[in-house]
């Protein structure tokens, strides 16, 4: 992080009212021009070493994730395994950057990743709804950071948002930040419900002045979950607030990303948007639970010239 001041806007949160003045403020979001620049940062072609290397850039970048009822301590313990050794084959192959799970799960992942390197992030605040108290979702929190989290995902109150009451949404990040002490907050804004553009960047800078650490694209809960304009809009909040306020905000895709293709066409998204600073899994996720496996083989049949079979890898 350059800084954690937010000086510049101290004043915005001091009531609902300045806070919609504000974020109503912020320029409109062309939505042709949004929609063509992510299409034709789509189109760009990564082949040989550089595709390589976006390969491995993207394996260490992904949250390797499990969010079922019924997921399980061995089920968990699996996708550790999975996550802080890709491919048991291959000691090339970088470690994911994080697994998230549930906040009961915590204890068996980071029990499974001690001296990996791979962090444990932890779902919360009534995951995926948010439809609960304030004082619900800093417990929730709590249990997750108590059990060894060192990554938060909240989700935020869509809405309170969608109403108006954007004083709502920042308390609540706010308190939920503090109950994270020392653990990272990503917050999730649901793009898919939030039905506008000019919504996601509103979302998006309400997030990042409350002190999120990430901005979060989606639970996978909801369709559409990320999309490349989506993100493009994100990427550009997170670029604009560093310029204003020197602090560096981390942005998280998550939900349908689930290809090599895919992938890369993130990449390609952060490095003309935000910038080659944001290429490290410090400042940028791919939140996936199938998108590991097509990188695995799309790694493999660079390295040998074929392909390996859907069901080499584990599946998820």
């Amino acid at each position: 992080m350059v800084s954690t001041t937010t000086a510049p806007f101290a004043e915005v949160a001091s009531s609902n009212a300045t806070l919609r003045a504000f974020l109503h403020g912020l320029p409109g979001v062309d939505r042709v021009g949004a929609d063509a620049r992510a299409a034709m940062l789509g189109t760009r072609s990564i082949k040989t070493t550089a595709k390589a290397q976006a390969i491995d850039l993207a394996i260490s970048m992904v949250d390797l994730t499990t969010l079922e009822g019924a997921d399980t301590p061995g089920k968990v313990r699996a996708m550790c395994a999975k996550a802080a050794h890709p491919d048991p084959t291959d000691p090339s192959v970088p470690r994911v950057a994080a697994v998230c799970v549930y906040p009961d799960l915590v204890a068996t992942a980071v029990r499974a990743l001690d001296g990996s390197g791979v962090k444990v992030a932890s779902v919360a605040t009534a995951f995926p709804s948010g439809r609960s108290s304030l004082e619900v979702k800093v417990a929730d929190t709590a249990l997750a950071v108590a059990a060894g989290a060192a990554e938060i995902d909240m989700v935020i109150d869509r809405g309170a948002f969608l109403s108006g009451d954007y004083l709502k949404v920042f308390e609540e990040i706010t308190a939920i930040k503090a109950a994270c002490g020392d653990a990272h907050l990503k917050v999730i804004l649901e793009t898919g419900e939030l039905a506008t553009y000019d919504n996601v960047r509103r979302a998006s800078w309400l997030a990042m002045l409350a002190g999120a650490d990430f901005i979060k694209t989606s639970t996978g809960k909801v369709q559409p979950a990320a999309t490349l304009p989506v993100t493009l809009i994100m990427l550009e909040a997170v670029r604009d607030f560093r310029l204003r306020t020197g602090r560096v905000i981390g942005v998280k895709p998550a939900g349908g990303i689930r290809t090599t293709k895919d992938a890369i066409k993130y990449l390609v998204l952060v490095n003309e948007t935000a910038g080659a600073d944001w290429l490290n899994p410090d400042l940028f996720r791919l939140g996936a639970s199938t998108l590991l496996n097509d990188l695995l083989m799309q790694r493999q049949k660079m390295a040998t010239g074929r392909y390996a079979g859907p069901d080499y890898f584990t599946l998820d």
